[in-house]
């Protein structure tokens, strides 16, 4: 079973995420901030994260940073998942090396397609 880490803020954003993944059958973790996002991503190495921009703490980007930098968490498939949509914020995460953006509101059929493609790619 895959293992999925959601490091999201937002109650409502994290119950519709973690409902959404466990009725397709995959094993969800929960941070609700970047610090613990990168502690927990360290401790369990999840198969896939699915990282908030906006945080408490350290934002996404700089969590994301910080998973890349690190050795045992490196190859682990990063996805945005933001409300950040300006053109401005897209580019900095894509600029920043995401292995996939998701918008928020969730739109059910990207947002598990996207889940399912990370999780089934090659790794380098």
């Amino acid at each position: 079973m895959n293992l999925v880490l959601i490091v999201e803020d937002n109650e409502k954003n994290m119950k519709l995420a973690r409902d959404v993944l466990q009725v397709k059958g995959y094993a969800t973790l929960e941070a609700v901030t970047g610090e613990e996002g990168v502690r927990l991503a360290k401790e369990r190495k999840p198969d896939l994260v699915l990282m908030d921009i906006q945080l408490p703490g350290i934002n996404g980007i700089e969590a994301f940073r910080q998973l890349r930098a690190d050795p045992a968490t490196a190859a682990i498939p990063v996805a945005a998942l933001t409300a950040s949509v300006t053109p401005t914020d897209r580019s900095e995460i894509t600029r920043a090396g995401f292995d996939a953006f998701l918008g928020k509101p969730i739109a059910l059929k990207e947002f598990l397609d996207t889940v399912k493609r990370l999780l089934e790619e090659p790794r380098a």
